[in-house]
């Protein structure tokens, strides 16, 4: 993994960064890292739904989905501290629920493909907001529906 400093990003892009600022944007950046992976297969984190909240903010793996986002020089500027599942949780302004049916083992066995993994995190974007599909969007995801 390879990691970069604000200015050395800045230089290679020719022109100033834009940092993603909302969590929709973060998301979706993270959704972009895991899609130039492909098919590549990414561990899952373990046991995220029995670990006590002090132990499930710790745990990670190596070479995860959140690993593919710690490795993003833009996301680390932007504020990534590192790759367990607490500094995932806040960064992206995830709930456990979100995070645990992104990245949990028990719901993908012990690896997943990036883009398997880019699929879960771009849902986290933007649930349904009426509907059948807008009722679990809120139960899942914890978002209200849009008024329009």
């Amino acid at each position: 993994m390879e990691y970069r400093s604000a200015a050395e990003i800045e230089r290679a892009g020719g022109s100033a960064m834009s940092l993603p600022t909302t969590r929709e944007e973060r998301l979706a950046r993270w959704a972009e890292a895991l899609e130039r992976l492909g098919t590549e297969r990414l561990a899952t984190l373990w046991q995220t739904e029995f670990a006590t909240a002090a132990a499930r903010g710790a745990i990670r793996a190596e070479n995860s989905p959140l690993t593919v986002a710690f490795a993003d020089p833009v996301l680390r500027v932007a504020g990534l501290r590192n790759d367990s599942y607490a500094e995932a949780k806040r960064f992206f302004g995830l709930t456990d629920w979100q995070l645990h049916w992104a990245v949990c083992y028990c719901r993908h066995g012990d690896t997943m493909s990036a883009e398997n993994a880019a699929r879960h995190v771009r849902a986290m974007i933007k649930p349904p907001s009426s509907g059948l599909g807008g009722w679990l969007g809120r139960v899942l995801f914890g978002r209200t529906p849009s008024v329009i």
